[in-house]
């Protein structure tokens, strides 16, 4: 059954009735409605009306880097007990901080020196906590941002802050907004893959949504805690039909679609659906390699570790290898960074669980020469108080040996695809609190993760309710002094 067979069909059964908007538009209102159609945010028409919307698109200018993989430590992890040491801490260790602008909107207490050691590594000498220490070998690859802040200190906001550039209102993620501005380099595969083992995080998948862009954008979620592809994606294998049989049912379907959406003017959701039905069973043969981390070397293997938060780190460089844009690696979920008491065990066992599969990674994308290419960033939400928190009802159990959230000073870090390498950007006050030398908002954060990746923060824009919204809304700035 081909496209003008469906025609006629529809012509027969149907043809006396019309849409509400085919109603105005035959009623002389069609212009009006053209009108409107920018402010509710509906995609216009195009001759190209069934154009792939994740097929390559040509950067702004060259790229540094082709692809992103972002390790969130999902929490909040302490700055000052991982790449910023402050050493002042243990002389007023118990005791009130001399730090006037110390500040917080819960109570904090005394002074709570670091219970890990510190030691610089490589040529640069940038100092790393002993839970990182796999990570000194890549010392001269990283480029630490000691001046990161953000706006408030709680989980909700800070994630979409991070994660879709505002944090209250619904916004696309990053990488909706890399995959609609460069499209993807493999059509066998999600543009955008979000690695998150034993359910949703904090804000769900809001972390992750395409908001107003085309659903075709949106990242696309795996629970990676199953190491069987056909649990890691569901229905991956068709266990009734041939392939050459679910061909030709797809092909009667997405006809039907493409007629549908003909006499809809193209709605952004149903081209959605179009895309996901034929990228679903493209996926069953690459997305089944992909997943499949046993078809790795043994040393391979080894060398990033088995448990699940390492596989998933294993399963990221396979996809950024087959031209996936943007890979999303949730860490932390079920016991995140949040640390508020037992901080010691808490970021050991959480480092234990991911430092050698970091290493590995880093490793192995230099060795594949994708480094260069592969943008790896590692960070949380924000960080955690240089001082120790006291007890608070349901908050810390009494207990006081954690920290505090703390959005007016924290660390990320970045590798390859064109960050500066061996480098330490920004510092924090003399005890962490605080940024205080070169600033980097997350907003700037952004705007630069978009220039390496050959996108203008400024140009990256989609139209929807009667404006051109960015990532970065109207902030951010390129931090030049991070780029190689």
């Amino acid at each position: 059954m081909n496209d003008r067979m469906l025609r006629t069909i529809a012509a027969q059964s149907d043809g006396a009735f019309c849409t509400r908007r085919e109603m105005l538009v035959r009623s002389g209102m069609g212009m009006g409605m053209f009108g409107l159609a920018s402010l509710f945010g509906e995609a216009q028409a195009s001759t190209a009306q069934f154009e792939n919307p994740l097929s390559p698109k040509p950067a702004h200018f060259p790229a540094k880097a082709k692809h992103i993989i972002h390790v969130f430590l999902n929490g909040g992890p302490s700055h000052v007990d991982t790449f910023d040491p402050k050493p002042i801490l243990e002389k007023y260790a118990g005791k009130p901080l001399p730090n006037e602008n110390l500040r917080t909107e819960r109570k904090t207490g005394a002074a709570f020196p670091s219970p890990f050691k510190f030691k610089k590594y490589g040529q640069s000498g940038i100092d790393i906590s002993d839970i990182f220490a796999p990570l000194g070998k890549h010392a001269d690859d990283l480029c630490v941002i000691r001046s990161m802040h953000a706006d408030v200190p709680n989980h909700e906001p800070s994630l979409m802050l991070m994660n879709c550039g505002d944090p209250t209102l619904p916004r696309p993620s990053v990488g909706s907004w890399i995959t609609y501005g460069l499209g993807t380099e493999n059509q066998n595969l999600p543009a955008f893959v979000v690695l998150c083992p034993r359910g949703y995080p904090i804000k769900d998948t809001e972390n992750w949504q395409s908001a107003f862009l085309p659903g075709s954008y949106q990242g696309t979620y795996v629970d990676t805690q199953f190491t069987q592809v056909d649990k890691l994606i569901a229905n991956i294998r068709n266990r009734t039909i041939t392939s050459k049989e679910q061909r030709r049912q797809l092909d009667l379907i997405q006809a039907m679609n493409r007629l549908h959406a003909e006499r809809r003017q193209n709605e952004s959701a149903l081209q959605a659906r179009i895309q996901s039905f034929e990228l679903a069973y493209r996926m069953q043969m690459e997305a089944t390699d992909a997943f499949d981390v046993e078809r790795e070397p043994k040393h391979i293997q080894e060398a990033y570790g088995f448990n699940t938060e390492a596989r998933q780190l294993l399963i990221a460089r396979r996809l950024v290898e087959r031209g996936v844009r943007y890979v999303q690696v949730w860490h932390g979920q079920g016991q995140p960074w949040d640390s508020h008491d037992d901080l010691r065990e808490r970021h050991a066992d959480l480092a234990g669980q991911i430092s050698k599969a970091l290493s590995a990674l880093l490793t192995d994308l230099k060795q594949r020469r994708l480094l260069d290419e592969t943008l790896v960033i590692c960070g949380g939400e924000f960080g955690r108080t240089p001082t120790v928190e006291l007890p608070q009802k349901g908050a810390n159990a009494g207990k006081i040996n954690g920290r505090d959230h703390n959005h007016y000073g924290f660390t990320v870090w970045m590798a390859g695809g064109g960050s500066k390498g061996g480098y330490i950007h920004g510092a924090t006050d003399e005890c962490g609190f605080q940024a205080v030398e070169k600033k980097v908002h997350v907003h700037d954060l952004h705007a630069t993760m978009l220039h390496l990746m050959g996108l203008d923060h400024k140009r990256l824009t989609y139209r929807f309710a009667g404006r051109d919204f960015r990532l970065t809304d109207v902030h951010g700035n390129i931090v030049h002094e991070l780029l190689a």
